[in-house]
């Protein structure tokens, strides 16, 4: 069976990408029969709105868009990503770094790799993750073949920051694999997270999903539109908007991404 899901960050009230991202991962879930699921992606504290998430929640029920299950809420699942860190760390895929921004070259296009062998006399702050000297590919449903050699991509990157907040990356791929999700479908400026997600899975032996990355909602100059650019959050006590957005929402899905 397929297990979709959509987990949004409650750091403001859903807005029209948000919607799109919902209505195409639902979509992709509920065409075969199989469970959307809901998880709340609240590690990020020092963004988190209090009160969005209740209203994200009740925004996606006034469009139609019920889930299957009960609400996942990650900031009650950290002993699950401590778990994952520490089978990183045992089998020598995760490592301690010191470095600041301040301490890395402005022109490196990935982490150098510094604290790889050591602190080298630094302080511990985040943990990255020892990415494999490999290519990650995959078959995304939507944009066909993707591979990124992750050495070039990405280098080593942060699983745990400086903060002690666990990184998007691992959380993802822990919660993922708990839920039984088995297909991801959101939008396209998560298709670069890709190949890291599929080496994280991999590291732990987690199976991996499908995935699919929609187009994005952009503004009028071509940049996403997004909480932090001033999205504006979606009608709600209008029955004709919540129509007419709705209507939007899904022809858009129907000329962008030829699915519906």
């Amino acid at each position: 069976m397929t297990i979709g899901r959509f987990a949004p960050s409650p750091t403001g009230p859903l807005h029209l990408g948000s919607l799109v991202a919902a209505i195409g991962s639902r979509w992709f879930a509920k065409r075969d029969g199989g469970l959307w699921l809901m998880r709340m992606e609240d590690l990020d504290t020092p963004r988190v709105v209090p009160g969005s998430a209740e209203e994200i929640l009740a925004a996606l029920r006034r469009y139609e868009l019920d889930w299957d299950g009960e609400v996942v809420v990650q900031s009650q699942r950290i002993a699950l990503y401590e778990a994952a860190l520490a089978e990183l760390r045992e089998k020598g895929l995760a490592y301690d770094c010191g470095c600041s921004r301040a301490d890395l070259p402005e022109d490196a296009p990935v982490y150098p790799g510094t604290c790889r062998n050591g602190l080298n006399g630094r302080a511990a702050r985040a943990v990255r993750f020892r990415v494999p000297d490999e290519t990650i590919a995959f078959d995304d449903l939507l944009r066909g073949h993707c591979e990124e050699y992750l050495p070039a991509g990405t280098g080593d990157f942060v699983i745990k920051r400086a903060d002690g907040i666990f990184a998007y990356q691992l959380a993802v791929v822990v919660d993922d694999a708990a839920q039984g999700v088995t297909q991801v479908v959101r939008g396209g400026d998560l298709l670069s997270s890709t190949p890291r997600q599929i080496a994280l899975q991999r590291a732990l032996g987690y199976a991996t999903p499908q995935y699919a990355h929609l187009p994005l909602v952009t503004n009028p100059d071509g940049t996403k539109l997004g909480k932090r650019d001033g999205a504006l959050p979606l009608p709600t006590l209008d029955d004709q908007r919540v129509a007419e957005t709705r209507a939007w929402a899904l022809n858009f899905l129907a000329s962008h991404a030829s699915m519906m």
